[in-house]
């Protein structure tokens, strides 16, 4: 996955530097390189995905420039050609080596242009100043603080920045900093004009466009792997990446030994797309000792974000100690566009518009911050079809009436789209969805809470909630992730705007827990 980081002025605190990119060492363990660039230092942690051979490692330089970057460019291959036509040269193969070129011929008009996921530092040689951008959706981690005199810092993780920076805060996706000032270059929520496509052209497109998601993901010069859990989501991808592929892909998928609902589907979905599927249990124990390492590296206190890290970080851990698998594929990103069992409830369609334009805006606070620290942690690199910015902006501008759940079945849309193409059997494409972190087990959230309730008396949880004012915690569970949160992050709980929760001001969805178990709508989605 990479991880990067930059002090954009001159260093006062080169200990502080050191010490916090060393904390994030295990996304990018191939190597390491740090250099000054007369007016600061760009670090880079490499993880070799595209172009394997030295030439390819960064920070990269060209004319007094340099960049560091965390990214995929997909399409690169054609990019590259148009900048060899104008006089560059290539030492790699590596995508990234594209960002000076790119910088030096459209400046920051070049983030509109990429077909990427990336975070990414440039310094300027011949200006002196510094650009940094993250994708549209924030699907490649930045973080920036500024240090005790003023100069600005970026990084991958918040964790990077912990003691060098007194404040910090993700950096917003679809924007470039330059100047001091964020400008955003990109929304992909927003709608300009609304798509009247009719619903058999519209399923039509979401095909043509997820199956061209996923097919320009699998390039790659490291060895890709499939997250499939059995939900609908995941084995869509698998299914289409085992098509696209002509042989056997590698899925995996994670459950409790006592009551893993989706193991069972993932099982019928790999072998129906005839993949090489490896199972991993979890116990009990995993789920608590596992606990405050998981909210350490996802730098989050959000409750659904930690219940539904755990089998996901355990099933990448495994996958980094027994395959050199480096490239993980995932389903995330799906409910946003076409609907959460709680936007069942949405009472109009412009209602479930917003409320999906919000979602988008926040992934990556919280699936995909979760994606990202889960995969990258154990060494692999994350990518998310779901993500493609032709699909998300075209499943964001069609007329929501057609998105809104009046056909009895959720994620309609998705499922008629591969309805009787050979895709999935039709017990996985139209089964119910289950939410992840119930799917591994109903019972792992019960284990976690029963942990969480352990922990404090009444009297205690009371008492100690009272000292937060942003996101206070209000049942023993979020408490217990808050206390740990801030053990790693201290006064850092405006990383995260809130916790994630249904929309409560809708009727039916005015819970206290975020999961879709507590909604009357849940049915036959836990079975």
């Amino acid at each position: 996955m990479c991880s990067i980081i930059g002090w954009c002025g001159p260093c006062a605190d080169r200990k502080a530097f050191d010490e916090g990119f060393a904390r994030t060492v295990s996304r990018g363990p191939d190597d390491t390189r740090v250099v000054d660039t007369g007016k600061g230092l760009l670090g880079f942690h490499r993880l070799s995905i595209m172009g394997l051979t030295p030439e390819g490692m960064q920070p990269f330089g060209l004319g007094g420039c340099w960049a560091v970057c965390n990214g995929e460019l997909y399409g690169f291959a054609a990019l590259r050609d148009e900048l060899r036509s104008l006089g560059y040269t290539f030492a790699s193969d590596s995508d990234c080596e594209l960002i000076i070129p790119l910088y030096l011929e459209h400046g920051t008009d070049m983030f509109a242009m990429l077909d990427a996921e990336f975070a990414c530092i440039i310094y300027d040689g011949r200006t002196g100043e510094y650009i940094a951008a993250r994708d549209p959706i924030g699907i490649r981690p930045l973080y920036y603080g500024y240090s005790a005199d003023g100069t600005v810092l970026f990084a991958s993780e918040p964790q990077n920045l912990v003691g060098a920076a007194e404040k910090i805060m993700p950096f917003p996706p679809g924007h470039y900093w330059k100047g001091g000032r964020f400008v955003r270059y990109r929304d992909p929520a927003a709608v300009t004009e609304v798509c009247r496509d009719g619903i058999d052209v519209a399923c039509a497109k979401i095909r043509e466009k997820l199956i061209a998601g996923v097919e320009k993901r699998l390039v790659s010069d490291a060895r890709v792997g499939f997250l499939l859990s059995g939900g609908l989501d995941s084995s869509l991808v698998c299914a289409i990446a085992a098509r696209a592929g002509g042989k056997p892909i590698d899925t995996f998928a994670i459950g409790m030994k006592d009551d893993p609902i989706d193991l069972g589907y993932a099982r019928e979905a790999a072998a129906f797309i005839g993949s090489r599927h490896t199972e991993v249990y979890m116990t009990p124990d995993d789920v608590v000792s596992s606990l405050e390492n998981v909210i350490r590296l996802l730098g989050t206190y959000d409750i659904t974000t930690v219940r539904a890290s755990i089998g996901m970080y355990l099933v990448c851990r495994a996958i980094h100690e027994t395959t050199d698998i480096r490239v993980i594929l995932t389903g995330e990103i799906s409910d946003e566009l076409f609907g959460y069992k709680y936007t069942d409830f949405a009472p109009s369609a412009g209602e479930f518009q917003r409320e999906a334009e919000k979602r988008v805006r926040e992934l990556h606070m919280y699936d995909v911050l979760r994606a990202d620290r889960c995969i990258s942690v154990n060494s692999l690199e994350a990518r998310v079809p779901f993500g493609d910015l032709d699909l998300v902006s075209y499943v964001m501008s069609l007329d929501p009436e057609l998105k809104l759940n009046r056909y009895g079945k959720g994620k309609y849309l998705l499922r008629r789209a591969f309805d009787g193409l050979g895709y999935l059997p039709d017990r996985i494409l139209w089964r119910e969805k289950a939410a992840f972190s119930d799917a591994v087990g109903h019972s792992m959230v019960d284990y976690l809470k029963a942990h969480a309730e352990r922990m404090y008396t009444d009297a205690e949880f009371e008492e100690k909630r009272k000292q937060y004012r942003h996101a206070a915690p209000f049942t023993k569970e979020s408490l217990l992730y808050r206390e740990i949160f801030e053990k790693y992050y201290p006064g850092q709980a405006e990383m995260i705007c809130g916790f994630w929760m249904p929309n409560r001001s809708w009727k039916g969805c005015d819970v206290d827990d975020p999961s879709a178990r507590v909604l009357s709508n849940y049915g036959a989605s836990g079975t």
